[in-house]
C-alpha cells in the first residue's frame, strides 16, 4: 500500500546553501524515523512558498545514496494570507505495510506550528 510521509522545515534566508541543508536535515529525518528505502518509495513531491526560489530543493533527493531514480518534484505553495513564510514541504508517497498512526511525520523549526498535533 502507498502511504504518505509529509514533512515540513523553514529557513531564514532564501540562499541556496541554507534550502538545501534545511531539506537534506529533513529529508534525512523523514527516512530515519520512518526507516524508509528508496526501492520503496513511489515519488515525492516538494513545495515551496513563493519566497523561495534561490534553488529547487529537491537536488538534495537526488544526492541521497541509492535515491538517484526516485521521481521528485518541485512546485509552489499556494499563497495563503498569513500563511507560513519560507517553508519548503515534502510529501513522500512511500510503499509500506506501516499503519498512517504509524508513521511519523516531521516537522522542524518554525514548521512546527503546521501540526502541532503530530509532535511528539
Amino acid at each position: 500500500m502507498i502511504r504518505g510521509v509529509r514533512g515540513a522545515i523553514t529557513v531564514s534566508n532564501n540562499e541556496e546553501a541554507e534550502i538545501l541543508t534545511a531539506t537534506k536535515r529533513l529529508v534525512e529525518e523523514m527516512i530515519k524515523s520512518n526507516h524508509i528505502l528508496a526501492e520503496d518509495v513511489a515519488s515525492v513531491f516538494l513545495s515551496v512558498t513563493d519566497d523561495i526560489d534561490a534553488t529547487f530543493p529537491a537536488k538534495v533527493i537526488r544526492m541521497q545514496e541509492n535515491w538517484t531514480y526516485v521521481p521528485v518534484m518541485c512546485m509552489k505553495e499556494i499563497a495563503v494570507p498569513n500563511g507560513l513564510d519560507k517553508c519548503i514541504r515534502i510529501m513522500m508517497h512511500w510503499n509500506t505495510d506501516v499503519s498512517q498512526q504509524e508513521i511519523q511525520h516531521i516537522y522542524l523549526e518554525k514548521a512546527e506550528q503546521l501540526r502541532p498535533d503530530l509532535q511528539k
